[in-house]
């Protein structure tokens, strides 16, 4: 039974609309069969895990098997770069992700991602007025031509990419973008050829980057990564390569997802849309409660436990393929009332859409500001905007779900 449904909710036909599966999948809090994953797809059992030490997210601690089902969707750096703090145990996991906080966020650089407010304000204002320049406000790709532009660009200006490079930034992140994407109708020894070459030009151009500003540091990000030598030394130049890897990949992954599931969520309730267009204060718990109800990352298939684990009446032995269902645990109304409304007024909005615990996400502040940046200006300067398709066709990935491309039409766009 867990497996045919797991099968279902990877299958692309239920990309549009999974959470009928994670309803049925949270009637058995923990489900196991055959040799496949234990799914765990309740809130409070998926938040106790998250916080958990006995749970592990190095792949070398797992013995059975069962994350076959996905496939290469779940690997966001591949083989060429050593493993970034996200799939690494402490104390490896802690001293890479303490390193790596110490030039973004407090206490040692608080002001980081505030004082970014104003630059991404006005990357916001070029994408739209971008829109206006071509002309065509009765098709808008929000995907193409906003939503996926934004993040990369901001990424470049977080680690100091020079402006001249960003356009390679952008074809590279492209590329990596597809690879965590399966096509059943590509060549999959071209597919992979191409996210090798992408992954290897990447590498490249940043340990070179790198060693530059090891001669030459800025106040960058990337500065600061190749030079600091705090309590916990320094990064080598793999692990500063895998870092910035994992910050371009997985954070502007997310991003996309959070911005285009939240303005199609808008654009389906549009008394909510309105509400942000005159208050664009509102974006701070509208983007929240889109966290919750349309989470950019819908699960974690790669845990494993380090020991045997009781979890809701059920025993999950050491060594064990762990799923955490965050989507579904998301929309348990054991913790959350009217689970499947979309509800900006909703009071206790303590969702799982950022994960919990160690592994938290690292770029969070970042995120929420880019989303609520984006959301409400796109509310105030899109005029009479509606939907072209809905469902939109969504990625192929079932595990960093959102809308491949998202046409819009408006009547004008305000200055």
């Amino acid at each position: 039974m867990t497996q045919a449904l797991l099968r279902e909710i990877i299958d692309y036909a239920n990309r549009a609309n999974p959470y009928p599966l994670y309803e049925e999948l949270r009637k058995t809090p923990v489900s196991h069969d055959g040799d496949g994953p234990y799914v765990v797809s309740t809130y409070y059992e998926i938040h106790s895990l998250l916080h958990d030490p006995r749970i592990s997210s190095d792949a070398k601690n797992l013995k059975a098997t069962g994350d076959d089902l996905l496939g290469d969707q779940s690997d966001e750096e591949g083989t060429t770069l050593p493993p970034s703090f996200l799939k690494l145990d402490p104390p490896d996991h802690d001293r890479l992700r303490r390193m790596t906080n110490r030039p973004f966020g407090p206490p040692h650089a608080p002001h980081r991602v505030h004082d970014m407010r104003d630059e991404l304000g006005s990357l916001v204002t070029g994408l739209i007025d971008g829109i206006v320049e071509t002309g065509q406000l009765d098709r808008i790709d929000l995907v193409d031509q906003f939503a996926y532009p934004f993040p990369v660009s901001v990424i470049c200006r977080l680690l100091g990419i020079p402006r001249e490079d960003e356009p390679r930034f952008h074809v590279w992140a492209e590329t990596l973008a597809a690879s965590l994407d399966p096509d059943p109708d590509a060549d999959p020894t071209q597919r992979g050829q191409g996210s090798m070459d992408a992954r290897m030009e990447l590498g490249m151009y940043l340990a070179g980057l790198i060693e530059e500003r090891r001669k030459n540091p800025g106040d960058d990000m990337l500065s600061q990564l190749a030079t600091a030598d705090g309590p916990d030394g320094a990064m080598t130049t793999m692990e500063a390569l895998s870092t910035s890897a994992l910050l371009l990949i997985a954070g502007h992954e997310t991003t996309v997802n959070l911005i285009t599931n939240g303005m199609l969520t808008l654009l389906r309730h549009p008394e909510a849309l309105e509400r942000l267009r005159n208050d664009p204060d509102l974006a701070v718990p509208i983007v929240e409660e889109l966290l919750r109800y349309e989470p950019p990352v819908q699960l974690l298939p790669q845990r494993t436990t380090l020991s045997d684990i009781e979890v809701a009446g059920v025993t999950i032995p050491k060594g064990a393929s762990v799923w955490l269902m965050l989507a579904a645990g998301n929309r348990d109304p054991k913790r959350f009332e009217n689970p499947d409304r979309f509800d900006p007024d909703r009071k206790d909005i303590q969702h799982l859409g950022l994960g919990s615990g160690i592994h938290s996400c690292f770029g969070a502040p970042l995120a929420r500001q880019e989303a609520q940046l984006a959301l409400s200006e796109l509310a105030r300067r899109l005029e009479n905007p509606r939907l072209l398709e809905d469902p939109p066709q969504y990625r192929q990935n079932s595990v960093l779900r959102g809308p491949r491309h998202l046409p819009i039409a408006c009547d004008g766009i305000r200055p």
